[in-house]
């Protein structure tokens, strides 16, 4: 069965995304081949992701998880019904208010692969719910001191056991299992 993994890339101070949702900073961090290698192969152990929605419930340019790499069914959680929406050969599927039944959606999907999480809110609803296996974290070199928090709010501890650690250019690549 699928693996769940939330994977992020994240400032040094926890933030994925500026306090407007930005995450132009990324692009100010010089990536090595390894950097790159590391991160192209988590990718392509991905074979479906669920994530949120955005407020209108389509798909526009630039929404793409990872740009649309992976090619790989998306769930996205939602507060009300919509159709999917098929872009570039990816499905994209609203799931209202059931992150339980996204992930077990997207785990068929998924096989042998891993489901990979996408968002603060929705690591964080699975986190508590249990349903985390592993954490994979880029840490970036750079520090926003305000944003969205990829861990705040999440209110509860987990415990993790260090599993794969790199480090090449300036950011260090960190891979976690979550204790249970």
């Amino acid at each position: 069965m699928a693996k769940v993994l939330i994977h992020a890339t994240v400032t040094l101070d926890g933030y994925m995304a500026d306090p407007e949702g930005g995450v132009d900073w990324m692009f100010d961090v010089d990536a090595t081949e390894e950097d790159t290698a590391l991160v192209n192969r988590v990718v392509g152990e991905i074979g479906a992701v669920v994530g949120g929605a955005n407020r209108a419930r389509t798909i526009e340019d630039g929404e793409e998880p990872y740009g649309g790499l992976p090619g790989v069914p998306v769930y996205l959680m939602t507060h009300a019904a919509a159709e999917p929406v098929v872009k570039d050969g990816v499905t994209y599927t609203f799931v209202v208010d059931d992150i339980g039944s996204a992930l077990e959606m997207a785990k068929v999907d998924a096989g042998e692969k891993t489901v990979s999480l996408l968002g603060g809110r929705i690591s964080r609803q699975c986190l508590q719910l249990g349903a985390v296996d592993e954490i994979q974290l880029h840490v970036v070199p750079i520090l926003l001191g305000a944003g969205i928090s990829l861990f705040g709010g999440l209110g509860q501890r987990v415990n993790l056991e260090l599993i794969e650690e790199a480090a090449f250019g300036d950011g260090v690549h960190l891979r976690y299992r979550v204790l249970r």
